[in-house]
């Protein structure tokens, strides 16, 4: 969500320097008792959507999707971690 956040507020305030971070946690470490680690997946693939999608629509900045990351994320979705994708 880190990057989804750099990339709105670049946008919406060119030229302005932010930092965005988060606690450094392992992927392992994530899950806990409110959200489980299929959740966390489900967040992870929507976020990815939302960072290519938002860009088109002109929401973000553009940023660049690696083939093989790519590829992940839809071999996720394959896998039915669909939970947080939008309709679009």
């Amino acid at each position: 969500m880190e990057r989804r956040t750099l990339a709105t507020f670049q946008k919406q305030w060119p030229g302005k320097r932010f930092i965005v971070t988060s606690p450094n946690i392992s992927f392992d470490d994530y899950p806990n008792k409110e959200i489980s680690k299929d959740d966390v997946i489900n967040i992870i693939v929507g976020d990815l959507q939302r960072i290519k999608i938002y860009a088109e629509k002109g929401f973000q900045v553009y940023q660049e999707i690696p083939e093989k990351v790519w590829d992940a994320y839809e071999q996720l979705i394959r896998m039915g971690y669909n939970k947080h994708l939008t309709n679009e």
